[in-house]
């Protein structure tokens, strides 16, 4: 038995996940669709699927699982359309980082007996430092070493969580079932406020006296700093994101604002070594954090992570392969 897979959206993340999936062909059917035929062309060349429908309905109409690799702001109007014609038994699952706008979503337009699942992917730590997000930086190992989070719907059978497992093992991540109002307040933090907080730097420099002169100075902090509110279509699904769960974004942006009003009293007290101290706080956090992320060395995940039943995975029950077994970063 062959499982069809459609990809929708065939970009960095669409393309890696085709990849990855690209030694499984001969039992696997990869079928791609984007709104840019160009860049679903350059994805077919690429091996990333194996074949491309520009027409939606088309593309997922035989699908078994469908992979919504799309920017937030375009996921509603997807499932609104593939809703109506996907088979019985269909799963759905996104690459979006927050959850609770997509399980309405999915709770109002697929129909019964088609199933939504919700998985936020991080990257490989090895290409933490690539922020591009073109097609030439999509990798098969685009997801190794990386968690994955699984958001499951009430109602949603077995079958389908197994389903999501096995994608994510064939990725090369492992998984972690998380609760969707957890993950969107953990993701509020990590996800949307880099973007705000890249805005509002951009906003507040360059709305000042003196930017005409400024910018020729401007140099490599600036630039890493601006670049969340340069990303090509993130403007959208930025603002999506921030009203995804408001209460999140307005607990985190009071909390910047409080941070922001302690490190001007420090400032203003003029006492150097609170201000060394405090910025050498944030650089060691950092430093920690980054090493922690580089390894994929998750204590915590590692606590809360729930027991599964010990069981053959559902791809493993139909085609008889497993989780890669090379799973660390390209060094």
């Amino acid at each position: 038995m062959t499982i069809q897979i459609t990809i929708i959206g065939l970009g960095q993340t669409g393309v890696s996940v085709g990849l990855a999936l690209a030694e499984h062909k001969a039992q696997l059917h990869r079928t791609g669709h984007d709104p840019d035929l160009d860049r679903a062309r350059q994805a077919e060349k690429l091996g990333a699927v194996d074949a491309v429908h520009i027409n939606l309905p088309t593309a997922v109409e035989k699908a078994n699982l469908v992979v919504l690799a799309l920017p937030l702001d375009e996921i509603r109007a997807t499932l609104e359309v593939i809703g109506p014609v996907l088979p019985p038994g269909a799963v759905v699952v996104d690459l979006a980082p927050v959850k609770q706008s997509v399980m309405a979503w999915a709770r109002q337009l697929l129909p019964a007996g088609r199933y939504y699942v919700g998985l936020a992917a991080v990257r490989n730590p090895h290409y933490l430092d690539t922020p591009e997000t073109d097609l030439d930086t999509a990798h098969a190992d685009f997801f190794h070493n990386s968690l994955i989070a699984i958001v499951t719907p009430p109602g949603v059978p077995d079958q389908a969580n197994r389903l999501a497992m096995d994608l994510i093992s064939l990725l090369g991540a492992d998984h972690l079932f998380v609760d969707p109002y957890e993950l969107d307040g953990l993701v509020t933090g990590t996800h949307i406020l880099p973007g705000i907080l890249s805005s509002a730097l951009v906003h507040t420099t360059m709305g000042q006296q003196g930017w005409r002169e400024a910018r020729k100075f401007a140099d490599l902090a600036y630039a890493a700093v601006s670049r969340p509110a340069a990303h090509a279509g993130s403007a959208a699904e930025l603002a999506e994101m921030a009203l995804n769960a408001p209460e999140n974004t307005l607990r985190h942006l009071d909390n910047l604002l409080s941070a922001l009003q302690n490190l001007r009293l420090l400032v203003a007290s003029g006492d150097s070594q609170a201000l060394e101290d405090y910025f050498e706080q944030a650089r060691t956090s950092r430093s920690e954090w980054w090493q922690e992320r580089s390894a994929g060395n998750w204590k915590e995940a590692e606590q809360v992570r729930p027991e599964t039943p010990p069981a053959r995975p559902v791809f493993g029950q139909l085609l008889g392969f497993g989780k890669p077994k090379d799973k660390k970063p390209k060094k």
